[in-house]
């Protein structure tokens, strides 16, 4: 199926706990041969502690696993863009972490997982303990038609995705032709965000300035813990929400902080999204249960 760009992203925002955005179409309708959906999830920060940000810290991610599980179709593949444990300067506890993350999510039903790095996992020993527990911490794929490409942005704790990268990322793009629909997976957003905040690659541009010859291109990124849209030209970006507490909106506020807890909506601002390849778009809601 020929992807159009201006048909390829529609994304809304659902009540409850979760985020849900769409290409097109529902989980709930019969998909053509090479219509697809992903589900994205982001921030689980995976051995948090904090009761007056997520007092269920330690249940958040195993009910967003039983959310994804319930879906009626399920996803092509699943995808974690970064932060899925919280940091620690302890290197054993930060494997017991990632190995316990790693637990939690091999109960999803669909196996065919793919997982990115965020600073809390990888700054700290540039990624050392991240790659033993999930391999290499940036990769391409193709799926059905649809080129993705997921970016490090993490691992180098000057928050930049480094020369050998990005020539790696030059090659990789040198394969594509130019109205090739391409996916670019990423932690950290590649535009100047909020610098001040550490919402920002400091190499990010020349990652745009790569991808800006191709015109069919769409971001998906984790780290503010919040949804946001952006344009840098003709590239959207959009982040996801996270499924640990949510960040005030940028600039809002003197400092970044979290948004506190609320036990009358207990998980406001905490989901995930589908990303589904066919038109016309249509927002299906997929409830995290309490």
């Amino acid at each position: 199926m020929a992807i159009d760009r201006r048909d390829f992203l529609k994304l809304a925002g659902v009540g409850g706990a979760v985020f849900a955005s769409g290409l097109a179409g529902c989980a709930g309708m019969s998909m053509k041969q090479d219509d697809f959906y992903f589900v994205q999830l982001s921030d689980t920060h995976w051995g948090f502690k904090g009761d007056a940000l997520n007092p269920d810290a330690g249940g958040t991610l195993q009910k967003a696993v039983a959310s994804v599980n319930a879906l009626k179709v399920q996803p092509d593949f699943i995808v974690f863009t970064g932060d899925l444990t919280h940091t620690t300067d302890d290197p054993k506890e930060r494997r017991r972490r990632l190995a316990e993350f790693r637990d939690i999510v091999s109960k999803l039903n669909n196996k065919n997982v793919r997982f990115m790095a965020g600073e809390h996992d990888a700054s700290l020993d540039n990624g050392q303990a991240w790659k033993e527990f999930f391999g290499a911490s940036y990769y391409s794929f193709d799926h059905k038609g649809v080129h993705f490409i997921a970016i490090d942005n993490v691992s180098d704790p000057a928050a930049r995705i480094g020369e050998a990268q990005l020539a790696w990322l030059k090659a990789d793009l040198d394969k594509q032709a130019k109205d090739a629909p391409i996916v670019v997976l990423t932690h950290r957003p590649l535009f100047d965000l909020m610098p001040a905040w550490d919402w920002a690659t400091k190499d990010g541009a020349q990652a745009i300035a790569l991808l800006m010859p191709y015109r069919n291109v769409t971001v998906f990124y984790g780290h503010i813990h919040q949804e946001h849209h952006h344009m840098t030209g003709h590239i959207a970006h959009h982040s996801a929400k996270s499924l640990i507490f949510p960040l005030v909106a940028p600039g809002s506020k003197p400092k970044r902080e979290p948004v506190p807890w609320d036990a009358a909506q207990p998980y406001k601002g905490l989901g995930f999204r589908s990303v589904e390849t066919e038109t016309p778009a249509k927002i299906t809601e997929y409830p995290v249960k309490a």
